[in-house]
């Protein structure tokens, strides 16, 4: 083999090894390239995302407004009927001297 039959088998070589990698990039691209469709369904889906994060954080918020009003009125309900508890001792408690006082007194007038 001459200096020319290697300068042309090398640039042959050169030649297919470039039309080969070539041919591997557009495949490349041709299978991973992105249509604008799907472009437009990934920007829908993003918006649609957005929108139910805000619609939760929004109700998380609703939740604990309602949580914190329910426990107000828990609260205010427990010490009513503390209040009313309080209340019904104290008038079983005067029942009991009144009951007593009228047995001593219809039995001194006896």
């Amino acid at each position: 083999m001459n200096r020319i039959e290697f300068v042309i088998a090398t640039a042959i070589i050169l030649f297919v090894a470039f039309m080969l990698g070539w041919f591997a990039y557009w495949l490349l691209h041709k299978l991973t390239r992105v249509n604008v469709s799907d472009v437009g369904e990934l920007d829908r889906l993003a918006r649609s995302l957005h929108e139910a994060e805000e619609a939760k954080e929004e109700a998380v918020t609703k939740m604990c407004q309602r949580e914190a009003e329910l426990s107000n009125r828990l609260t205010q309900t427990e010490a009513e009927l503390q209040a009313a508890m309080d209340g019904l001792r104290q008038s079983r408690s005067e029942a009991d001297d009144l009951r007593a006082y009228i047995e001593r007194t219809n039995q001194g007038a006896n």
